[in-house]
């Protein structure tokens, strides 16, 4: 499977068949991804969006597909989901804990995750969307990966180690509104047993962005965003003892290979 960066939270996976699976749609104010990836013919070729909350900056992208793709299948929890077909979102997939979907090439099973979820806050007064969740991808002859999704320091990860034998997992890791690169060190360390961690949640420098304007006003709208750069580096150094484990970090608009 192919694994694209695009946001702090927003990835696209590619199976071996050519499928494309995105996490979390966030695009018009994201400075990490790519002015290609909003294009209509890539949006087009998305077969499934998956939602780990309502949060603006998870799910304000989802009308860009929708605009040109209304029969995208979208999977989110329950209470999320049903907003969503209230406002018109076609086909929708609603899962909860414990709960999974089948699809051509994967198997993606929803699982728990510390954090909260509302929906139409920048417009509104927030309407409550449930509980947060991560996803388990199990691919058909390839990797099985874990996106935790926003959340905290939780005793389930290992619950979620033992049964889905996860050997990729993308972990939160930039404070503030999830567990900070010490917390995660301490889940890779005591909770999680993969090969391979990609930090998770960070935003990017000027340097390192695509979108620079992009990125200068979103610093302008939300300051806080400037504390949750760099924490990457910083969870790579914290466990760079651990030699069993790869931290991978993935470039804003990169793709890689697992």
């Amino acid at each position: 499977m192919k694994l694209t960066r695009l946001g702090h939270a927003m990835y696209l996976l590619t199976s071996k068949k050519g499928k494309k699976y995105l996490i979390d749609p966030f695009y018009d104010m994201n400075p990490g991804c790519p002015e290609t990836y909003m294009q209509e013919a890539e949006l087009k070729s998305i077969d499934a969006v998956f939602l780990t909350h309502g949060h603006f900056d998870h799910t304000s992208g989802l009308k860009n597909i929708t605009d040109v793709n209304p029969d995208v299948l979208v999977v989110a929890q329950y209470e999320l989901a049903m907003i969503l077909m209230q406002n018109g979102v076609k086909n929708v997939y609603p899962l909860n804990y414990g709960g999974s979907i089948q699809l051509d090439d994967v198997k993606a099973s929803m699982v728990q995750a510390k954090h909260t979820s509302s929906y139409g806050e920048t417009e509104g007064t927030p309407i409550y969307a449930g509980e947060p969740a991560g996803y388990v991808f199990d691919f058909h002859g390839d990797r099985t990966l874990y996106h935790s999704g926003d959340t905290a320091m939780m005793s389930d990860m290992k619950l979620i180690q033992d049964f889905y034998q996860p050997d990729v997992a993308i972990l939160s890791c930039s404070g503030q509104f999830v567990m900070g690169p010490e917390e995660a060190a301490y889940v890779v360390k005591h909770l999680l047993d993969v090969q391979t961690v990609i930090p998770n949640h960070h935003f990017p420098s000027q340097e390192q962005a695509p979108r620079r304007d992009t990125l200068s006003n979103l610093l302008e709208a939300f300051p806080i965003v400037e504390n949750m750069m760099g924490t990457d580096q910083k969870l790579k150094a914290l466990l760079e003892p651990e030699k069993q484990v790869n931290v991978l970090i993935v470039d804003f608009g990169e793709e890689i290979e697992l």
